[in-house]
């Protein structure tokens, strides 16, 4: 499955082709980059949708619709937050037993001597299926039945960046599209107003960079690619006109730039001229449903005050996961909020417990919000970071680990009420019901409604999926 016509796009950039073409053509590019867009039927009779379905997608009946992606950045620690491990709080100090580590990669802790830390927090079984989490979690804690504990996660990456990368698009390999890019080329949105993708950040003690190309589309059209709403003030730039323009005005600019567009994409068969075509059009219509979407006056103080929302707009977790919400239920396909504040190689005590406590509220309001509305049926959530923390010290905190972590889902066709997989007695390696990467990738893309081998596209003579080449499986014990 091709985005475009690549047969074409290679004659109409042959060489003779381009020598032939380079005294108007090149300048045709530079005018139209300083121009714009329309529908992706710009030459056409009438505007197409921003976000279609792929031919032929879904492949079987959707259980999800939508999807947030709760990240936290930086990796929380399992064994203070999900995966409760008694033997390992009974042998604290204690050197860690090398039958576990030898020949095992370490992070930072290698050639060091490696000895256990125990969990500083207290579990409690929390709901009728009685499911032990941390007590520093007590508003998600209270929605236990609600939730799929996953602890059995592995991962292939032990640096951030990567680590990420890997989460997100299933590789390392810079170029490769992320899975909300996926989703979004595969199934659309629901959306004319606003994009199909939205990303949005907060950070806490313990932060770490995250670099766009965590949301890129990779070798996919740019259209596609997550859009990075600001988590303060205006979440977008420039998105009013400039004084003295009316927006009957800036519309006959834009219809103007668009049928020169138009003109151009019949010309040639590339995907960034369709992009620029839909770009120009989706910010046309931002102007008036971007201040819709963030006017807070519209929710009430008992929301707010749920949310743990202090001032809408004001860069929080809080406010961000109120936000998540309204673009949910504004038809768009996949959310992802990025909390910065997990990475906790010291200081784990105070940090760990100012990002639970900064996290902790806003996610259980968001799940319980979309509960209440009737939306948590067909939309997915999960949280978690890109790994898990050592169950070794590493002075007052915990390195990086990618032999086991743990994450939770709820909602799109999640059983609930339920613990999948399990670590050892110290909580060093899955050993129960492993879950790669990959295969969370295509259980998520399963719920959608696709199934993972068949989203694929051809790109630099390999035949690429999120899924990558290695065999993945949808965990189908965990769908309801």
């Amino acid at each position: 499955m091709q985005p475009q016509n690549f047969d074409r796009l290679k004659t109409d950039w042959a060489r003779r082709t381009f020598l032939s073409r380079s005294f108007a053509g090149i300048g045709s590019f530079a005018l139209a980059s300083l121009l714009g867009d329309k529908p992706l039927a710009a030459a056409s009779d009438g505007p197409a949708h921003p976000w279609p379905t792929l031919p032929g997608f879904p492949n079987h009946a959707p259980k999800a619709k939508r999807i947030v992606h709760l990240c936290m950045a930086g990796g929380p620690s399992h064994v203070e937050s999900l995966d409760p491990k008694p033997e390992l709080d009974r042998i604290d100090g204690q050197a860690f037993p090398s039958s576990f580590t030898e020949g095992q990669q370490l992070a930072q802790l290698q050639n060091t001597e490696l000895k256990a830390r125990k969990s500083f927090v207290k579990f409690k079984k929390w709901g009728e299926s009685g499911i032990e989490m941390s007590e520093l979690f007590p508003h998600t804690g209270k929605l236990a039945d609600d939730l799929c504990v996953v602890r059995s996660m592995t991962t292939e990456q032990i640096n951030h960046d990567t680590a990420h990368a890997f989460m997100n698009s299933g590789s390392i390999i810079k170029g490769r599209p992320c899975m909300g890019s996926w989703l979004l080329y595969g199934l659309g949105a629901e959306t004319a107003n606003l994009p199909g993708y939205v990303v949005m950040t907060s950070s806490g003690p313990g932060a770490q960079p995250v670099s766009a190309r965590q949301w890129s589309a990779g070798f996919l059209p740019s259209k596609f690619q997550g859009v990075a709403f600001q988590s303060s003030g205006a979440p977008v730039h420039y998105i009013g006109n400039p004084d003295g323009v009316c927006q009957s005005t800036q519309r006959q600019v834009i219809d103007e730039v668009q049928r020169l567009n138009g003109m151009l994409a019949q010309q040639h068969s590339d995907p960034e001229i369709d992009t620029r075509i839909a770009q120009y059009e989706m910010a046309f219509k931002m102007q008036s449903a971007v201040p819709e979407l963030t006017d807070m006056t519209q929710e009430s103080k008992q929301t707010l005050e749920a949310y743990g929302v202090k001032k809408p707009g004001d860069g929080s977790y809080a406010s961000n996961c109120l936000l998540a919400r309204r673009l949910l239920e504004r038809g768009v396909r996949f959310v992802q909020l990025y909390h910065r504040g997990w990475d906790h190689h010291s200081n784990l005590i105070p940090n760990f417990t100012t990002s639970a406590k900064a996290t902790d509220q806003p996610t259980a309001a968001l799940v319980q919000d979309l509960k209440d509305r009737g939306m948590l049926e067909d939309t997915l959530v999960i949280w978690g970071g890109e790994f898990g923390r050592t169950p070794m010290a590493q002075g007052s905190g915990r390195d990086h680990h990618i032999n086991a972590f743990s994450i939770w889902m709820a909602g799109g066709g999640v059983k609930s009420g339920m613990t999948y997989g399990a670590t050892d007695e110290l909580g060093y390696r899955s050993v129960e019901n492993t879950v790669s990467v990959h295969d969370l990738h295509a259980t998520m893309l399963h719920l959608f409604g696709v199934d993972h081998e068949k989203l694929r596209v051809q790109f630099q003579g390999l035949d690429l999926k999120l899924t990558g080449v290695e065999p993945s499986r949808v965990v189908k014990d965990i769908l309801a």
